[in-house]
Formats: C-alpha cells, structure tokens, sequence
C-alpha cells in the first residue's frame, strides 16, 4: 500500500510541474524518435546485408575473367563443364540474371526487379532455401512458367495462375521490345531481402530473356542458348571454399571465381557501418534526454527539501528517498520513450506506404529495435536522476526543514 501511494505521489509530483516536465519529456521523445526511426532504416540495411552473406556464405560465384566481383558479362556455357571437373567441385550451375522490367521505372529506393534462372537441382545444394506463400515451385522441364517474390508479385497484382509478361513490357509501346508470356505457380513468402523483388524462371526461359533484352539488330547473330551470365560453384563436404576458388581461377582459363570470404567480408563491413547509425542515434537521445531529466530533477530536488526533511524526519530510509526519485526520472523517461517510439513507428510506416509504389520499404521495426528504445528510455531516466535522487537521500534533515 506504501509503495501503491508514494507512485500515486510521484504521478502526482509530475503533473505540478507540467511545462517543465512536458519540455524533458519533449527531449526524451526527440532522442527516441531518432533512435527509431535511424534504427530502423538500419535494421532494413542489415536485414539486406544478411540476406547477402547467408546467399553468398555457401558457394563460389564465377564470372567473366573481365567482369567485377558480383558478375557482369556474358560465359560460354561450356565453362560450367570445365569448372564442374575442378578437383572438389560438388556441382556447378549457370546462372542468367537480367532486369524484370523494359523500363527502368525511375527512382527507385532499392533494387530494381530481376528475373533470374539456373538449372533443375540448385535447391538441393544451397543453404538459403525459400518457401512458398502461394503455389508451388518450378516443375522440371517446364517452359514459361514463373515464381514471384513477395513484393514483386504485389507491384504487379498478380497471383497464382495468372499469366504475365517478362520483362514487363513499357508503358509507352516501342518498335523491337519483345517480352515473353509466363504462368504464375508460386508466390514466395516474404522474406525481407533481395528474394522479394525476383521472378524466377527455367535457365532456358531465362536465356531466352537475355535475348529479348538485346537490341533487335543483334539478335540473330547471337545465340544465348550457348551463354551464361556466371557459374555458382557449391564444393563437397570439407572442402576450403577460399581455396577451391583459387584453383578454379588457376585451372580454368577466362573465369574469374571470387572466394565466398570476400564477399562475405563486404557485406559484414556494410553491417557494421549501418549499425554505428543506431548507435549514433543512441548517442543522440544519451545527450539529449539525459541532460534533460538531470537538470529536472535537480531541479524537483531543490523545490522538495523540505518535504524530503519532513519525510527523513518521520523515518524515511535513503532507500526509499532514492526509489522515489529513481522512479520519477524512469516514469518521465518511459512516457517520452513510449511517445517517441510510437511518432517514429508511425512515421517509419507512412515512408514505407509511400515508398510501396517504388516497390520497397526504406524501414524495418523489429522487436529487437522496439525493446532496445523502451529498455533505453527508462534506463535513461533512471541513470540520469540517480545523481539528483542520491542528492535528495543525503539530505540533512534538520538543514532541509529550515531551508526556504
């Protein structure tokens, strides 16, 4: 019951003063919706890059010895055999990725959608298996049939059993632009990473794509059924990755196999740059909310001396001088933490409904993200009045009932 009044009296403590305590809890509110909503543009980042190194972790990807290290350029589809019999491949697979889209659809906060294709068989060797909200998977040996990602299936409004064209034909009709007819089959679940923006099709489909995707002049004198766009090289059981891909740069001429360690080691370093923004952030409401709450309730300090000697003076312990005030400042620090999170959470989701029509989420609240701008806000506060409220507790009863 004793406990019940005096959180009554801190309530009550609070609303006397509510300019004051309206402006701290102001400072909380601005250092937490910083934190929010920096933090979730990199919890959206970091999703993006995990997805990127849990890809990428398992396999060699192999290029054009001309190309960068995510690929470009065109292979001879002969290259899969050759790297296929690199001592300690498990199996290796043509991969043709090209643009979803004739139009490039203007700005655009991520990566545009892709249609990509590689033979029957991939599943069974990669670790980033993808399941289905719709549908089901490609059927071997099948033409013109495709799976959508999650976002991309949204963008275009279609579902299971409906047919498309890929590369989505231009608003605008123009002489040469072919596109192709596709079957849906399946719709992925969403998965928060490149996967959601994707079709996949056969590796002859896909081929076929790359062709249509060439200017008409040139099409009859290239054949991109003997071309690939690179190689995904899976090792067998113990096998150095790193290594293996040196070799298969040694052995095979004109390829390029970057290790999975390179890439790997991009991504991570990405990672870390994008979570230095919430620490930044964290920083931010430290500076702000903290030198707030202190200079208020030093301030509660100075107007209740005397109802601090009053209460010393009828047996109040420090414990409860100093739990009264730490429960102030974690109250004042709570109410901004939670007004905070919910403006920053209001104002994450109305960036991505806006950014729905570019296909793509700028933002990502996670659970994690939420307990840690709660659990920041309240420890803020506590820390902060611990100075103020072990001031209050050392008071000198007798000196604190004279003062005026």
């Amino acid at each position: 019951m004793e406990r019940r009044e005096a959180r009554l009296e801190t309530i009550r403590n609070l609303a006397r003063h509510k300019l004051r305590n309206g402006l701290t809890i102001g400072g909380i509110v601005i250092g937490i919706l910083a934190l929010t909503t920096m933090g979730a543009m990199a919890e959206k980042t970091n999703r993006l890059l995990e997805g990127g190194i849990a890809f990428f972790q398992d396999h060699i990807t192999v290029s054009d010895a001309r190309a960068g290290a995510f690929g470009g350029g065109l292979l001879q589809l002969a290259k899969v055999d050759e790297v296929a019999r690199v001592e300690g491949v498990a199996a290796a697979f043509p991969v043709v990725t090209t643009g979803a889209k004739h139009d490039s659809g203007g700005f655009s906060f991520g990566p545009p959608p892709f249609v990509s294709g590689t033979r029957a068989g991939y599943d069974r060797y990669t670790s980033s298996k993808l399941t289905f909200a719709h549908g089901r998977g490609l059927a071997p040996g099948a033409r013109g049939e495709v799976v959508l990602g999650a976002d991309f299936a949204r963008e275009l409004g279609a579902k299971v059993g409906d047919d498309i064209s890929l590369p989505v034909p231009p608003k605008e009709p123009r002489e040469g632009v072919e596109s192709l007819s596709f079957r849906v089959v399946g719709i992925l679940d969403k998965t928060l990473t490149v996967p959601d923006n994707a079709a996949f099709v056969s590796f002859e489909d896909a081929q076929q794509l790359l062709l249509v995707r060439l200017p008409a002049a040139i099409r009859p004198s290239i054949d991109t059924s003997m071309l690939t766009g690179s190689i995904n090289v899976f090792g067998k059981p113990g096998v150095d990755l790193d290594g293996l891909a040196r070799r298969i740069t040694k052995e095979v001429p004109g390829v390029k196999a970057t290790p999975p360690s390179e890439l790997v080691a991009q991504f991570q370093a990405a990672s870390v740059i994008f979570s230095a923004i919430t620490t930044g952030s964290a920083l931010l409401a430290l500076i702000i909310g903290g030198l707030s709450v202190i200079n208020t309730m030093s301030m509660a300090v100075i107007e209740r001396f005397r109802e601090i000697g009053l209460k010393k003076a009828l047996g109040a312990k420090t414990g409860h001088i100093v739990r009264e005030f730490l429960f102030e400042a974690a109250l004042i620090g709570g109410i901004g933490g939670a007004i905070g999170l919910i403006l920053g959470w209001t104002l994450t989701t109305a960036i991505n409904a806006s950014t729905a029509t570019q296909n793509f989420e700028l933002f990502l609240v996670t659970p994690r993200l939420v307990v840690l701008a709660v659990a920041f806000s309240v420890g803020l506060g506590a820390i902060a009045g611990l100075i103020p409220a072990i001031r209050a507790a050392r008071l000198d009863p007798v000196t604190a009932l004279r003062y005026e």
